[in-house]
C-alpha cells in the first residue's frame, strides 16, 4: 500500500519520555512531507499544547494537520483554520462536577485557548497537565458557571483507582449522552458523543480525498484504539496498553526506541 497520511498519539507515540521529538523522528517527518504525505498529531491535548511540536515539524509549511481534544477538533496547519470541531452539550458541565466532587483528592479542569480551569483543587495530576501544554492553572469556585460554552472535553484528574470508580458512575449517568474513556490511567476524557480519533480522521480523510486504507496510525493508549483499528494499517508502540497491542496489525519499539522512526522507515519511505 502506498501509504500517504501518517497520524501520530503524541505523549507515549512520537514523544520520548522526556516529552521531546527523537532527532532522527523530526528529521524523517519532514522528509515524508517534503515528498507530498501529510501528517497529523493527533492528541488528548489542547490545541495549544499541540502547536510547538507542529512548530517543530513544519506542519504549516507542509500543509499537515492538527488533531487535538482526542478528536473534537482540526486544525489545518497552512490556513489556522479550524475544518472540523464538534462541542460538548452545555448542560454537561453542572452534572459531571456534582459527580466528580464527590470523590476526594479529584479535580475537574476546562479549557480556554490559553488557560486551564481547575474546579476544585489542583492535584499533581492538574498540574501535569499545566507542564505538559504550558497553560496556567485557573481555580474557580463555581466550576459549571466557567466552563466556556464552546467546549470541545471536559477532564478529570486523579489517582488511577479514583478515575476508575469515577468512570464507572459518570458513564453509567450520561450513558451514549457523552464519550467518555481515559487517555491516561489519571486522565478521565468527557467528550462529544460520538467523538474519538477515528471519527475525525475519517471527516479529514474525506475533505483532502484520502482513503483509511491510505493512513497509518501509531498510538499507545486506549484512546488510540479506534484510530489503530480504523487505519489502513494500525501500529501500537512496545510500550502500548495490551488492548492496543492486541488490535494493531503491527508493533513496533517503543517511544524510547525510535518506534515512529521504524514505522517511517519500513512502510513510507
Amino acid at each position: 500500500m502506498d501509504y500517504q497520511i501518517l497520524a501520530l498519539d503524541l505523549d507515549g507515540t512520537l514523544t520520548n519520555s522526556n516529552k521531546e521529538i527523537p532527532k532522527a523522528t523530526l528529521e524523517a517527518l519532514i522528509d515524508i512531507q517534503q515528498k507530498g504525505k501529510k501528517v497529523v498529531l493527533a492528541s488528548g491535548r489542547p490545541t495549544r499544547g499541540v502547536i510547538p511540536l507542529a512548530r517543530q515539524l513544519h506542519l504549516d509549511e507542509y500543509g499537515s494537520y492538527i488533531l487535538s481534544f482526542n478528536g473534537g477538533r482540526i486544525t489545518d496547519c497552512q490556513s489556522g483554520q479550524v475544518i472540523y470541531e464538534k462541542l460538548l452539550p452545555e448542560d454537561v458541565a453542572e452534572p459531571l462536577f456534582y459527580i466528580v466532587k464527590k470523590y476526594s483528592k479529584i479535580d475537574i479542569v476546562a479549557y480556554t485557548p490559553d488557560t486551564l480551569i481547575s474546579g476544585i483543587q489542583p492535584n499533581q495530576y492538574t498540574e501535569l497537565e499545566s507542564n505538559i501544554n504550558d497553560m496556567e492553572i485557573i481555580t474557580v469556585d463555581d466550576f459549571p458557571s466557567h466552563v466556556p460554552e464552546s467546549s470541545n472535553k471536559l477532564l478529570v484528574t486523579g489517582s488511577p483507582e479514583i478515575i476508575r470508580r469515577v468512570k464507572t458512575e459518570v458513564s453509567e449517568y450520561f450513558h451514549s449522552y457523552v464519550s467518555v474513556y481515559c487517555s491516561d490511567p489519571f486522565f478521565l476524557e468527557i467528550m462529544p458523543p460520538g467523538v474519538d480519533k477515528a471519527h475525525s480522521l475519517l471527516r479529514l480523510l474525506s475533505a483532502i480525498g484520502l482513503t483509511a486504507d491510505q493512513m497509518i496510525c501509531c498510538g499507545d493508549g486506549d484512546n488510540d484504539l479506534t484510530m489503530i483499528e480504523t487505519a489502513g494499517l494500525g501500529v501500537a508502540m512496545a510500550n502500548a496498553q495490551p488492548a492496543v497491542l492486541e488490535t494493531a496489525d503491527y508493533v513496533t519499539k517503543s517511544n524510547d526506541e525510535g518506534g515512529v522512526l521504524h514505522v517511517i522507515d519500513k512502510f513510507m519511505r
